[in-house]
């Protein structure tokens, strides 16, 4: 019991306590990880204690300035701008998560495949992958956004993903033949180690920390993306996503030349700052990769 308890603490340390130690050493990532974690609260607890319903109209308090009662005001149908905010949150983080994994999942299987593999088959896929990558990204996601009119968040996250592998999938392929001719790997070869434990046990841990990075890379032009698609009106109307209440803002508010600003700025404000969140976190996560990044 007492040597598993000692595990448990080794791992705790290894896995949360040293890089939380290293991220805090730094004020950009601090502020990042203060920026994402008070996000992440936002959208899991938030939705339990939000004092309004977002999607009921109430035309009698519609465009109402901030106050004790609106704390950001309302909008056009009359609905509590903060509240719409908390509860939209959770769908731009999932939807926006969910992408980051399936790209970063694809680019890791192609990239690593067609590194290790060489031959007939890292022709193929590299053709694959160059094909992918001359098509202009988000008019496609306008066109297939436009035929399905998903509202599946799952479904949403595929469509996002779609062409956003292909330049990671590229890079991971450069990183991955680098590997292949280091001596550990042509040791492993020699002891006759399967081609499949060589992958997972070698190439993939050496190239984790450069696939984390990316992923959140991934996660910010999901976010962008989704966000994007809504404010021009190619996903299902969802009133409190923060795409759809810029385009509400824009369009009924007429927020962009009067003082009704709020509604306009309250969802690019929270997207503004949930980018440069994600974008201080990735720099100091690269610190904890690679020690040689670290300041002393």
């Amino acid at each position: 019991m007492a040597q598993i308890k000692e595990i448990l603490i080794k791992t705790l340390k290894k896995l949360v306590y040293d890089p939380l130690k290293i991220i805090l050493k730094s004020k950009r990532g601090t502020v990042g990880l203060i920026i994402v974690s008070f996000f992440v609260l936002v959208a899991t607890v938030g939705p339990l204690i939000v004092k309004y319903d977002p999607s009921t109209v109430s035309l009698s308090e519609a465009l109402q300035p901030p106050s004790l009662k609106h704390p950001l005001g309302t909008d056009w149908f009359g609905r509590d701008i903060l509240a719409m905010l908390i509860v939209g949150s959770q769908d731009v983080l999932f939807v926006g998560f969910v992408a980051a994994l399936i790209t970063t999942s694809v680019a890791t299987f192609m990239g690593i495949l067609s590194g290790y593999m060489g031959g007939k088959m890292d022709s193929a896929l590299v053709a694959v992958t160059d094909i992918v990558l001359t098509i202009p990204s988000f008019p496609l996601l306008i066109v297939i956004a436009s035929v399905l009119r998903t509202s599946n968040p799952v479904l949403l996250a595929a469509i996002l993903s779609i062409t956003a592998w292909a330049p990671l999938s590229r890079a991971i392929r450069a990183q991955t033949l680098s590997l292949r001719e280091r001596g550990f790997i042509e040791m492993a070869k020699c002891l006759g180690m399967p081609s499949i434990h060589i992958i997972l046990s070698e190439i993939l841990p050496n190239i984790m920390p450069y696939i984390i990075i990316n992923g959140i890379f991934a996660f910010t032009g999901a976010i962008y993306a989704q966000v994007g698609l809504f404010m021009l009106g190619l996903a299902p109307y969802k009133s409190q996503n923060w795409g759809v209440m810029l385009n509400l803002a824009v369009n009924y508010a007429g927020a962009v030349f009067s003082i009704r600003q709020a509604s306009l700025l309250a969802p690019a404000i929270c997207i503004i700052l949930l980018q440069i969140g994600l974008v201080f976190l990735s720099g100091s996560l690269e610190e904890v990769f690679n020690p040689r990044l670290r300041s002393g």
